[in-house]
């Protein structure tokens, strides 16, 4: 490294940096804008060590020169004083010769002159020899700092130093004095190196090994002068009380108090106290009553040892911080989630309270976290048992579906001999007791399947309709094929059933109504004709099937759980418990749950197949199974009737339902979309180049869903959700047909070709599919009823006809057969203008058209 020269900048950075912490001298402009690089700094850090080399040299030359100089001082004062005597007789003198009359006034002149002459010296002499007497004590008193620091006297070296400032505050001397300055940063010095020292002998009275789990605490030492007392008066006098107290509290609780609270350690150390040592060794259980022993010695330990200065900083310092673990960590753990541990739960109550009563005997207070834990039990257990309920539903979802089961859903209702005919002619179970359907009673009761539609549907467990028992059951109900006689065709009325969809607060929890559409969720049971309409009425017990994953279980189980400890809350037995008035928590708690799995379950179900059926079947069982237990519980005589006033679950069981019919109405949205993308979206499918590949798409997706969904939802509910998405598909045909400017010969037959792949779809809704028993399954002469849950079916069907028709065949679709029915004439118009050239005969058709606009009317 190159050597910096004084001319070099380098050389000149370093030199201004030595003016300025010498002589406090601010750099020349040409100085202080050079660029400080790498290489200045060598340069300057050598100039400055330098300079402090020889300014300990003057201070050193000063202090070896003192003592000539204070007795070439006290020579000096001792001729001043020689001198202030004979100017004193020269003052007298020339006080006689002012008052001889023969003194001129020129002598009196000179003698005034010489006498303030002389007084002036005086003074200064006066003023010299006072600093330098102070002088001479500042520095005399410097030397028995040094003196005490070296024999490790640290007090006696602290009141040495403070008399040294102020006998240096008194010296008569501008602070600019060389002299004064020099004795400033030597008692400056002497400062730090006493503090150098204490620091010793404060580590060697109180020694913390964090790695060795160790503290020890002595008065005093054989080797060290200073006592821990002494210690604590030498932290005032630094004030360092805080700070140390500070660091001392932080030592002692990694090396002891964090191990021995460390909850996730399989074996806990004790604590063992031997004379002035601290430490942790062996091993200790896990109980709360533990945990209090052992901090009740370390506590103890420390206020016999330490000096009441430090003892106070216990309660502002350490334990605000130590609390809120025993609170969050033992104590909480120690809290039961049930009613099984109650006894144990007291006891750790009266042994926090004991604690309390132990550290505030040592003088420790900041207890009030503590004391609140103790007096806020029933709080305490109820947060606790919701804090564990909540989690218990987290893990259960967390855990997935699980292996699914079959449910029954049973359902009494009264009905007509014509509407039990259809029933029947849809698949309902004849048992031998009953007779068949026409062994009609007042008071008898038949089994059937039932649906969770409000329209009649075929059960789970049917067999297979003779052909005349479908036309019977088919005109009973108002159900006509395809190509029924216009006059023949009747359609009573049908009860339709109300859902209800009220929401609680909880709803918040992220299912709003936000998106609204129009798949509502089929009705949970069915409903059928008013019996009073017909003469002859049954009771009969619907029953289906549907399937549920393995998670409400876990959920009713818990609810059950929850308001069975509190009604046992409510009991005498519990009367003086320290939770008996968390009994009507533990009766909300319920309602928190449902609301955890409300908010949570979409998550968990949406990844598996079918998952949302499965969260619409889950939830729809839950609301049913929820209003059974509420209906039981009122009528129970083994729990008092505090308790059976505070169930309240109304609410939930109408949220539950309300969440079931948003899933079913969800996932019926989202395929709908998946559907409507397959054929195109908002474009027009027939104007596709590959619409047969899109068409077959979306029956695939019909067909792979029907099957997914077909060992989950009831009979049914499959019906009318397939249903519903066949429904989907008709409609986006038709509406994308309509919207056609003109349909050709080939084009027609292309698109029929594309409805009669969809009308294929029939075969999902034949109703051997859902035959349990072999008597009448497969026959060939099946009819689907694929009309009854999609509205625009037979409209499709229809549409094909006209496409393939020629104008004499659109006339006799309209005018005597049913096109009427599915088609409004100017639709029938309008598919006749885009198929058909302009002429009079297809003029003379649309005229008959226009003018029976009704014709089967």
């Amino acid at each position: 490294m190159a050597v910096a020269t004084p001319d070099s900048p380098a050389g000149q950075i370093a030199q201004a940096l030595v003016d300025f912490s010498v002589e406090g001298a601010f750099p020349e402009e040409s100085v202080s804008s050079l660029t400080v690089d790498s290489d200045a700094l060598p340069a300057a850090i050598e100039a400055l060590a330098s300079a402090k080399a020889k300014l300990q040299a003057e201070i050193h030359t000063i202090n070896e020169e003192t003592a000539d100089d204070v007795r070439t001082w006290k020579t000096n004062a001792q001729s001043v004083q020689d001198d202030i005597i004979r100017s004193k007789a020269l003052a007298n003198d020339i006080l006689k010769q002012s008052e001889a009359p023969q003194a001129s006034g020129k002598a009196i002149e000179e003698a005034e002159a010489r006498a303030a002459f002389l007084a002036r010296e005086l003074d200064y002499n006066t003023q010299l020899r006072s600093a330098l007497k102070g002088i001479k004590a500042v520095n005399q008193i410097l030397d028995q700092v040094e003196q005490a620091r070296d024999e490790r006297r640290i007090l006696d070296a602290l009141h040495l130093l403070e008399r040294s400032w102020k006998e240096l505050d008194a010296v008569p001397v501008n602070k600019s004095c060389r002299a004064i300055k020099l004795l400033d940063i030597r008692a400056f010095e002497l400062k730090s190196d006493v503090h150098q020292v204490f620091d010793h002998v404060w580590n060697t009275l109180i020694h913390v090994d964090i790695e060795g789990h160790k503290v020890s605490i002595s008065d005093t030492k054989q080797d060290e002068a200073m006592s821990l007392s002494d210690a604590v008066i030498g932290l005032k006098a630094y004030k360092e009380v805080d700070q140390r107290a500070a660091q001392l509290w932080h030592d002692i609780d990694k090396a002891i108090l964090a191990p021995r609270l460390d909850i996730k350690q399989e074996r806990l150390p004790s604590i063992r106290i031997n004379e002035n040592t601290l430490e942790i060794g062996g091993t200790s259980d896990q109980s709360i009553e533990a945990v209090f022993r052992d901090l009740e010695q370390i506590f103890a330990f420390l206020v016999e040892k330490l000096a009441p200065d430090l003892v106070e900083t216990i309660s502002t310092v350490l334990l605000p911080g130590l609390i809120p673990t025993i609170t969050k960590t033992w104590l909480d753990l120690a809290v039961p989630s049930s009613l099984e541990e109650m006894d144990r739960f007291q006891a750790t109550i009266s042994t926090t309270k004991g604690f309390c009563t132990t550290l505030k005997a040592l003088g420790l207070s900041h207890l009030n976290e503590l004391q609140e834990w103790t007096e806020s039990a029933p709080r305490v257990w109820l947060s606790k048992r919701r804090e564990a309920a909540l989690d218990q539903m987290r893990t259960q979802l967390s855990q997935g579906l699980g292996a699914s089961k079959q449910v029954e859903r049973v359902e009494k209702q009264v009905v007509s001999k014509s509407e039990g005919q259809q029933l029947a002619a849809n698949g309902a179970m004849v048992t031998e007791d009953d007779g068949g359907w026409d062994a009609w009673g007042s008071d008898g009761e038949q089994e059937t399947g039932g649906q969770q539609s409000s329209k009649p549907a075929a059960t789970t467990s049917a067999t297979e309709p003779s052909a005349d028992a479908i036309d019977d059951a088919a005109d009973a109900w108002g159900w006509g094929e395809e190509d029924p006689e216009p006059e023949k065709s009747e359609e009573p009325q049908q009860k339709k059933q109300k859902q209800e969809e009220d929401d609680d607060p909880t709803e918040a929890w992220g299912w709003g109504d936000d998106a609204q559409n129009d798949d509502t969720a089929p009705e949970p049971a069915p409903t059928a004709p008013s019996a009073s309409s017909k003469p002859q009425t049954r009771e009969l017990t619907f029953k289906e099937t549907y399937s549920i994953s393995s998670l409400p279980q876990p959920v009713l189980d818990l609810i059950s759980s929850l308001v069975e400890d509190g009604a046992a809350l409510t009991q005498g037995t519990y009367a003086n418990s320290p939770v008996a008035a968390a009994a009507a928590g533990l009766f909300g708690l319920p309602t928190l749950a449902l609301a955890m799995f409300r908010a949570v379950a979409p998550h968990y179900y949406a990844p598996d197949l079918g998952g949302n059926m499965f969260l619409y079947n889950d939830a729809t069982y839950l609301s049913e199974r929820l209003a059974e237990f509420a209906e039981e519980w009122v009528k129970r005589d083994n729990i008092s009737t505090r308790a059976q006033t505070m169930l309240r679950l109304d609410n939930d069981i109408k949220s539950m339902q309300s969440f079931a019919n948003r899933a079913y109405s969800n996932e019926m949205s989202i395929q709908k979309t998946v559907l409507r993308d397959l054929l195109g979206g908002e474009q027009n499918l027939i104007q596709q180049d590959d619409t047969e590949s899109c068409v077959s798409a979306a029956v695939a997706r019909v067909r792979s869903l029907a099957i997914a969904w077909e060992s989950i939802l009831s009979r049914s509910a499959w019906q009318q959700a397939v249903g519903s998405l066949v429904d989907a598909v008709a409609n986006k045909i038709i509406g994308d047909v309509m919207d056609l400017p003109g349909i050709g010969q080939d084009e027609a037959y292309n698109i029929a070709n594309h409805i009669a792949s969809v009308t294929a779809l029939d075969d999902l809704f034949l109703p051997s599919r859902f035959a349990t028993e072999s008597g009448n399954a497969g026959e060939t002469n099946e009819i689907p009823t694929t009309a009854q849950y999609a509205g625009s079916w037979l409209r499709l069907k229809y549409l094909s006809e006209v496409l393939q028709s020629n104008l004499k065949d659109v006339r006799y679709l309209w005018l005597e057969s049913e096109l009427s029915l599915y088609f409004s004439a100017d639709e029938v118009v309008d598919l006749v203008n885009l198929s058909f050239e302009d002429n009079p005969r297809t003029r003379e058709v649309i005229r008959e058209i226009r003018a029976r606009p009704n014709p089967l009317g």
